[in-house]
């Protein structure tokens, strides 16, 4: 990052799903227009040593400059958190936070390092840092940095000083403690130009009193730093980095474990429930010193969330003023305050309900769950945190929840499957837009997955030595969540659509007998392949754990030859097809031959850089030739249509 950073203009669109919904929204405003503020001086920048304990000033207010960093982002690359056992004490009515949490360091870098960066809003203040064993303080300085990885626009980073170097690979335990408040802040988009009420409905978090209207809300990095992060800086004006760099961060999460110890210190109304990285808890409150009137109770609730994987998510926590309540369909429970509300929503839920029992079972792991939200809609997997409307249609609700509630039917935990796990939701997509609106919908669906894939798809015909990156290793939106529905339409493609079935169903079983399956990235091959009894090893390779981009196919020739009538038996015309690939992975595509509204299909798998042929008996005159029907994406077309010409 430079001293001198000129950010860019933004705002959100109100889009439930999609990947990381409020950042990818912040991206796409900052790329629409160009901040026209002008770049100001910074002030000094104070740095607080651990020995001095002196408090922290708060970030400028619009300050575009600060003196070079302390520290570069690929030193913050080096770091990987690995566990987080974090008690943290929030006080509500003051937007209080006090935490002590014990951290698992990793030097993942090939170097040895000697200072280890962590980061926190900018409004939190690091208290102390010691070694474990032994309770050994350590030197320390701090500061604040420019980064659009939290909602204040900065972020208060402490500088740790090893007394001996941490070689690759090696952990290191620390306990650190910190403090401070964390409001509500939309000042990184403020100072780029949103206008407020656009940036308060965008940037929600913060430490809230809780009540009907309003209640605690941290979704973590990319919008909120309330617990110890490493990583680098990000800021709007850098293109997609911001983006990237979330994305990096839940993919590092995938090895990540969080315990979490919550206390709340509430005045009036305590809070009922808390929401953690979606696994809601109820409060315990411990008892009231006497009677009180209510408007003036002060109170204590805690709950406790166990050690557990992180996934493919940034941390989040909510705290609410009710406990969740069921809904006329099982799939789906709220949390809200007007209960009338939920009707539309369980009928939606209910209307797919057939579709998520054919393909992953008749039971989910867990209810998908709603929380009532004024904001920006916000959503991790079975969590969708949103406006809930009484007078939503079921039918535009369904396409929302989706993916929610698949996600509340097939999940895993580990990097190599995490294709799964995101993909298998947006293919649910698909496969309700199908149900509900024909395959034509679905298709064209699909193929605008393809459009956005292509840009994340290396094109190996015209530059051979570019490297594209396996599914299996995969952290970007493109590829875990296009490509992988992709991938998913195609494997029901090539085995039928009931063997498919029968393949998602008993694979999903199995990972429910046996969740270390997850870790192996052949296991779900093997289990389709013994499941259907189809040999799939040629398909997996080109594009599950290789990235051979997309296949170019195009029609070589075209032969019709006339069949004559014999026995009774209509003539017609035997139609011999050669289809080219180009390309460099291996694709099973459709061949229609036409004639009017008469047609004959069959399907051909074409190897990559070679050509195949295949023959259709075709009961009349055909017209045209069409190739591939835009269900498996291409390098240049997804689509290939020749008229047939006899003589």
């Amino acid at each position: 990052m430079t001293p001198n950073n000129i950010r860019d203009n933004t705002g959100v669109p109100h889009d439930w799903h999609g990947f990381i919904v409020p950042i990818v929204g912040l991206l796409t405003f900052c790329i629409l227009a160009i901040s026209t503020h002008a770049q100001q001086p910074a002030p000094s920048q104070v740095i607080i040593s651990s020995e001095t304990q002196a408090p922290a000033p708060p970030p400028p207010a619009n300050p575009d400059v600060f003196p070079k960093p302390l520290i570069t982002n690929p030193e913050r690359n080096a770091v990987h958190i690995l566990s987080v056992d974090l008690d943290l004490h929030i006080t509500p009515a003051e937007s209080r936070a006090e935490a002590h949490a014990v951290l698992t360091l990793q030097n993942i870098s090939p170097h040895p390092i000697e200072r280890i960066p962590l980061q926190l809003t900018s409004t939190l203040r690091w208290l102390s840092v010691t070694s474990l064993p032994g309770h050994q303080s350590v030197t320390f300085t701090q500061s604040p940095i420019t980064t659009d990885a939290d909602h204040t626009g900065y972020a208060q980073e402490a500088v740790i000083h090893l007394e001996h170097p941490l070689a690759p690979d090696a952990t290191l335990i620390l306990s650190v403690t910190y403090e401070g408040t964390i409001p509500q802040s939309t000042d990184r988009l403020t100072l780029i130009g949103t206008p407020a009420i656009k940036a308060s409905e965008t940037d929600w978090d913060g430490i809230l009193p809780t009540s009907n209207d309003t209640s605690t809300a941290l979704r973590g990095f990319g919008e909120v730093l309330w617990y110890p992060t490493a990583a680098p800086t990000a800021l709007f004006n850098e293109g997609n980095q911001l983006y990237a760099t979330v994305l990096h961060e839940r993919l590092l999460n995938t090895s990540s474990t969080m315990r979490l110890r919550l206390t709340i210190v509430y005045s009036g109304d305590p809070p009922d429930a808390a929401i953690f990285n979606t696994h809601v808890q109820p409060l315990t409150r411990l008892p009231d010193e006497g009677d009180q009137v209510i408007d003036h109770t002060n109170g204590v609730a805690t709950a406790e969330f166990p050690l557990a994987p992180i996934g493919f998510r940034t941390p989040n926590l909510f705290l609410t003023a009710q406990n969740p309540t069921t809904t006329p369909s099982p799939l789906l429970t709220a949390i809200t305050t007007t209960p009338d509300s939920l009707e539309p929503y369980a009928t939606a839920a209910e209307s797919l309900a057939p579709l998520l029992h054919d393909y992953l079972g008749p039971t989910p792991i867990t209810t998908l769950t709603l929380l009532e939200h004024s904001g920006t809609p916000f959503e991790d997997h079975a969590f969708i945190a949103a406006h809930l409307s009484p007078t939503a249609p079921p039918e535009g609700i369904a396409p929302e929840i989706i993916r929610g509630l698949a996600h509340g039917f097939f999940q895993t935990n580990s990097a190599v499957s995490l294709w799964l796990d995101e993909g298998i939701p947006e293919f649910m997509s698909l496969l309700a837009t199908e149900r509900t609106s024909g395959r034509p919908a679905a298709i064209a669906q699909l193929q605008q997955n393809a459009l956005a894939l292509l840009f994340a798809e290396p094109d190996l015909v015209a530059h051979p030595n570019l490297a594209g990156t396996p599914l299996t290793e995969a952290s970007s939106d493109a590829l875990l969540h296009l490509k992988s529905a992709v991938v998913l339409w195609q494997l029901r493609e090539i085995l039928g659509d009931d063997l498919f079935r029968l393949g998602l169903i008993t694979f999903r079983h199995s990972l429910q007998l046996n969740p270390a399956l997850d870790r192996d990235p052949e296991s779900f091959e093997k289990s389709l392949e013994k499941t259907c009894s189809h040999d799939l090893v040629w398909f997996f390779d080109d594009w599950v754990y290789h990235d051979r981009s997309l296949p170019d196919l195009s029609i070589a020739q075209v032969n019709p030859r006339p069949i004559l009538p014999i026995a009774g038996h209509p003539g017609g015309y035997l139609v011999a097809i050669d289809v080219r690939n180009d390309g460099y992975a291996s694709a099973e595509v459709p061949v229609t031959v036409r004639s009017g509204d008469t047609a004959a299909s069959s399907r051909i798998r074409v190897p990559a850089r070679a050509t195949a042929s295949v023959r259709i008996v075709f009961g009349g005159t055909p017209e045209t030739v069409q190739l591939n029907d835009g269900s498996v994406p291409e390098l240049r077309a997804s689509t290939h249509t020749v008229n047939i010409h006899l003589k």
